[in-house]
């Protein structure tokens, strides 16, 4: 397999009939995502040259999902721009992408503009008409089929033919130090590598329903689209409005029998937090993968309580080396505060463990920290249009043989223990605080596991040299001081506690440090 699509056109000659998307205003069949994709593919071949970068400026939805297929036929690489993003910020994103194609919505045309795109603007709802006949005309010559078989039309057979399984497939943004945002490029056979992997390893198939939290830009959304897409499962997209409003979420997971939550670790926090077991518990749910963040100990428990026969796994792994590296599967109860280990090496990725001075961390040196580094399969194309940071991020290394391998420098922290390996923070989250260095991620896993507190958040106020601490739960400062002295040296308690109803989240459902560092 060389093209992913070659899983959408293998579940539509499977499960043409059954419903493969589905979000709170429509859902789509397999055939019908097929031939939509195909058809709205065929009219942008007209617009954009093999491998070039199409932008989609909207907000994830069935009709998303479509643009992206059919980008991916014509074969461009699809990166979604969050049309509720400052118009500045739209206007970086476009400049590193520089696309000749934006396909959006006409309630996002004036957004576009004001983000000053000069280029060609299609519209996503006049290129699904414009397959609708093709459609109904396919639809009636299949129908006496009971299961249809599908052929590509030439002009995108040729395509496929002459694309290179390591093509780009899509752009998803990270922040820049710079302020210009990098967008990180991830090709079909990385994909296709980490999804066959990703499947068998916790067996989902399709009878499973996948309940979509992540935004399209957010590479936890690949797990999700792709393992429904080659296993003929149903994604179920859940609006992420809906988290501001939790009811309505688990009102959705129980209306479609949601089976399999791929989630950041801040969305299960927060149902947990707003206590929405208390409403309703969605019945079918038997498979929780988390990443994103460490897991607090105490809100995986209260999961596992209402869900004592579920998988839960712990996913670890930045945007670069698509989606995960490492996953430990839970076997065990963890106290609070207790730190749960990110695992063992992904199928198909090597681990390595690098010091200050690139020297190599071995299993056997437990408890030594080093920094996370990635090769193996699946290991992003680089940053498109920054070959600087690509060159910085990707570096060459010796492997066991003596070979130069291509290993991505993630920045994290972690070290072995009892065979396994545990997150540690991030290099940059590591601080020089009164002579002391400190990870930040010490002191919040103290706080965390405070039974007054649902959640905490610390950083460093480097101006003023004080460690701040950002919790909601109750109030009382005092009582909190008091038990981390008893976790803590005193140069480890922070400085400052700042009480909030709720902490910030980025769109990604992680917590905004940045945010918290302006308030």
């Amino acid at each position: 397999m060389k093209n992913v699509l070659e899983y959408l056109e293998h579940s539509a000659g499977s499960f043409g009939s059954k419903t493969a998307v589905i979000d709170d205003q429509e859902s789509c069949t397999y055939e019908k995502l097929l031939n939509v994709s195909q058809q709205a593919g065929l009219s942008l071949t007209s617009q954009i040259e093999p491998g070039a970068a199409v932008a989609v400026m909207m907000k994830k939805s069935v009709c998303t999902l479509q643009m992206f297929f059919a980008i991916t036929y014509a074969g461009g690489f699809y990166s979604l721009i969050d049309p509720g993003f400052p118009a500045d910020r739209i206007q970086r994103q476009l400049s590193v992408l520089t696309p000749r194609v934006v396909i959006t919505l006409p309630e996002y045309a004036d957004k576009l503009r004001e983000a000053g795109y000069t280029g060609t603007v299609l519209m996503a709802d006049a290129l699904r008409s414009a397959a609708a006949a093709d459609i109904q005309e396919t639809s009636q010559s299949r129908s006496g089929l009971k299961t249809p078989s599908f052929s590509l039309p030439k002009a995108l057979s040729e395509i496929r033919n002459s694309q290179d399984p390591a093509a780009p497939l899509y752009c998803n943004f990270t922040s820049g130090s710079t302020g210009i945002p990098k967008g990180v490029l991830v090709g079909h056979d990385s994909v296709i590598a980490f999804i066959d992997a990703f499947t068998d390893l916790f067996s989902i198939t399709d009878e499973d329903v996948i309940g979509n939290q992540a935004p399209f830009d957010f590479d936890v959304s690949v797990k999700d689209i792709f393992s429904a897409i080659k296993t003929g499962a149903t994604l179920v997209i859940i609006p992420t409005a809906y988290f501001r409003f939790p009811n309505q979420v688990m009102d959705m997971l129980c209306e479609h029998k949601v089976t399999t939550l791929i989630w950041a670790v801040s969305a299960l926090v927060l149902l947990n937090r707003l206590h929405m077991f208390l409403y309703k518990v969605p019945p079918c749910i038997n498979k929780i993968l988390f990443s994103g963040e460490e897991m607090p100990a105490k809100h995986l428990a209260d999961w596992k309580a209402q869900y004592p026969d579920a998988l839960f796994v712990n996913l670890y792994g930045p945007t670069e080396i698509t989606c995960n590296c490492t996953y430990h599967i839970i076997d065990k109860d963890y106290a609070p505060g207790e730190k749960i280990p990110i695992g063992t090496a992904y199928p198909g990725k090597q681990i390595l463990l690098l010091d200050e001075t690139d020297n190599l961390i071995t299993p056997d040196q437990e408890d030594v920290t080093g920094e996370l580094c990635v090769s193996g399969s699946g290991l992003a194309i680089g940053y498109y249009h920054n070959p600087e940071a690509t060159d910085r991020a990707f570096i060459q290394y010796p492997d066991a043989g003596g070979n130069s391998v291509r290993v991505y420098r993630t920045g994290d922290l972690a070290y072995y223990h009892e065979g396994l390996l545990y997150f540690a923070g991030r290099k940059d989250f590591q601080i020089k605080h009164n002579g002391h260095r400190i990870e930040l991620e010490e002191i919040e896993r103290c706080i965390n596991a405070l039974d007054q507190v649902q959640q905490a958040c610390c950083i460093y106020d480097e101006e003023k040299y004080r460690l701040i601490a950002f919790y909601t739960g109750c109030e009382d400062q005092k009582a909190i001081i008091e038990q981390l002295k008893k976790k803590l040296p005193e140069y480890m308690i922070p400085n400052r506690f700042r009480y909030l109803e709720q902490l910030p989240l980025t769109k990604n459902g992680k917590v905004d440090r940045k945010l918290l560092k302006t308030m």
